[in-house]
């Protein structure tokens, strides 16, 4: 075997360990949710799922709202990101290539941001929404999933922005194009790449957070699947094969956007600037 053949399958074996140890928890949860109580908590485990056990998906979604709570997070989850990237392109663009009295004061309160912890804020951020009506309502939760991505993204996308020549703006400035068309049209594609990376930050606060989700929503037809899923936990007995059956549900469509959303990463960083 030659040094490069063998050094191949070094990092060939060093992907699939580093594969493993990252799926080994979803698999652990399959294996969970297709064990019966009784052989849940015996002394030697089961290491392979009992395919006797999948009448437990169908029951999940008859006797809970498991379909309604995923809908209520992707709507979630999708309005946040889009709000997030919408209001951090234009500021993340103003940081990066004006130059502006307070430029460095801003750039610090949005870092500054990111210290507060959530529940410090859930007791003022209430009364505001009971002033706007925006209580027991999905827009409420998109607002304030938003407030605390769109400082994270703006950090992202400045960094991706300073990466892009200026010599771009300037030949496109020169041809008549003005800030919003440089931005849309020359500067966004560049950096899509950063875009869907940012993209996959806010969708996932958006669909895994449940503070918020717990305090502003009391309806249940409103309830998302984090508020859901740790219903199930309760004071006597928690049915563990029914929390992992749900929890593999609820892992499943950020797992797809993830796989999706990354794609279009590596499509982004294969392509040119300048095609000749």
């Amino acid at each position: 075997m030659t040094s490069g053949s063998w050094r191949q399958g070094m990092h060939i074996s060093a992907v699939l360990a580093l594969l493993g140890v990252a799926a080994f928890p979803i698999y652990w949860m399959l294996v969970t949710s297709l064990t019966s109580s009784a052989e849940t908590f015996a002394d030697a485990p089961r290491l392979v799922p009992d395919l006797s056990q999948l009448p437990i998906y169908n029951a999940v979604f008859s006797t809970t709202q498991i379909g309604v709570w995923l809908v209520n997070s992707a709507i979630v989850a999708a309005g946040t990101t889009v709000l997030s990237i919408s209001l951090a392109i234009l500021p993340a663009y103003a940081l990066s290539r004006l130059q502006f009295r307070g430029k460095g004061l801003l750039g610090l309160g949005l870092f500054a941001s990111q210290m507060l912890p959530e529940v410090m804020l859930v007791v003022p951020l209430y009364a505001i929404f009971v002033t706007l009506a925006l209580l027991d309502t999905l827009m409420g939760l998109i607002l304030v999933n938003s407030a605390f991505t769109v400082p994270v993204v703006i950090w992202i996308l400045k960094g991706a922005i300073d990466s892009v020549p200026v010599e771009l703006e300037e030949a496109a400035r020169v041809d008549g194009c003005s800030r919003i068309e440089i931005l849309l049209l020359i500067v966004a594609p560049l950096i899509a790449p950063t875009i869907a990376a940012a993209s996959v930050i806010a969708f996932f606060h958006g669909w895994n957070e449940y503070v918020f989700a717990l305090t502003f929503v009391s309806s249940e037809g409103l309830r998302t699947a984090s508020v859901g899923l740790a219903g199930f936990v309760g004071e006597l007995i928690t049915p563990i094969e029914t929390v992992m059956a749900v929890g593999i549900i609820y892992t499943l469509p950020a797992i797809t956007f993830y796989l999706v959303a990354q794609r279009y990463v590596v499509a982004g960083m294969t392509s040119g600037a300048v095609k000749g």
